[in-house]
């Protein structure tokens, strides 16, 4: 009977043994088709997170599609208003104050009369810890951008100098098309746009996305071939030595 019994315990444990090999093979397995899933842009987060997450990324994604569509349709309006009204900024809050101060002052007066309790203007105030975290967020943002003008004035990186000269070349030419407020407006609606439809067909746009980017390395090496391997080297050498 005791050896009967240890006969069982160890094809038990050898089959345990077999079947856990097999999970860690099946993990593995997932986990590597996992990692060949190409993402546009290289990334490993979804986009609601990609988007920084919280409020922001729900307006963007159109989580709730009454503020959505309210943060949009403000947006247009001002647009209209600064834009093919020909309105001006200093004269709309100029004239949105006198409304308000008006109406306030009027109504504050005629209480007496009417017998009704006055107005309650609320203490409107800046925090300052929000203040400071913007602007040092700011600063960041900035200093950022600073080092990498600086990397890619440096000449060492002339694909990232390349982008940036091409990038740059065709803000310009967008900027010549329209004005800032057209252009921010546009990035806008992009910003509303964009984001939910990849979200929602997210899957099409990778399978392009990876046929594209292999298409775009297949060229970029055909240029460097003909043309970034024939430029000489002369400055990295002396800078080398």
């Amino acid at each position: 009977m005791e050896k009967i019994t240890e006969k069982i315990h160890g094809h038990d444990s050898s089959s345990s043994s077999s079947s856990s090999d097999t999970d860690d093979d099946k993990k593995s397995s997932t986990s590597s088709l996992k990692t060949k899933v190409f993402r546009l842009f290289g990334r490993e987060k979804p986009v609601h997170k990609v988007l920084g997450g919280g409020k922001p990324a729900d307006v963007f994604l159109w989580r709730n599609k009454k503020i959505s569509a309210g943060v949009l349709g403000g947006a247009t309006a001002i647009w209209v208003l600064f834009q093919l009204l020909e309105y001006h900024l200093l004269t709309l809050v100029c004239h949105c104050l006198i409304v308000a101060l008006a109406v306030l002052f009027l109504w504050s007066n005629a209480s007496t009369f009417i017998n009704k309790s006055p107005p309650r203007i609320p203490e409107v105030y800046i925090p300052e810890e929000p203040v400071l975290q913007l602007a040092s967020a700011l600063r960041f943002e900035i200093n950022r951008a600073f080092t990498l003008l600086r990397e890619i004035a440096s000449g060492r990186d002339l694909k990232k100098f390349l982008s940036v000269i091409a990038g740059l070349w065709v803000v310009s030419i967008v900027g010549s098309w329209c004005n800032f407020l057209t252009l921010f407006y546009i990035v806008f609606v992009l910003l509303h746009t964009v984001p939910v439809i990849y979200e929602k067909y997210e899957d099409r746009v990778d399978s392009f996305s990876e046929k594209a980017w292999a298409e775009i390395k297949k060229q970029y090496a055909v240029f460097d071939a003909k043309v970034l391997s024939k430029i000489p080297r002369s400055l990295k050498d002396k800078k080398k030595a």
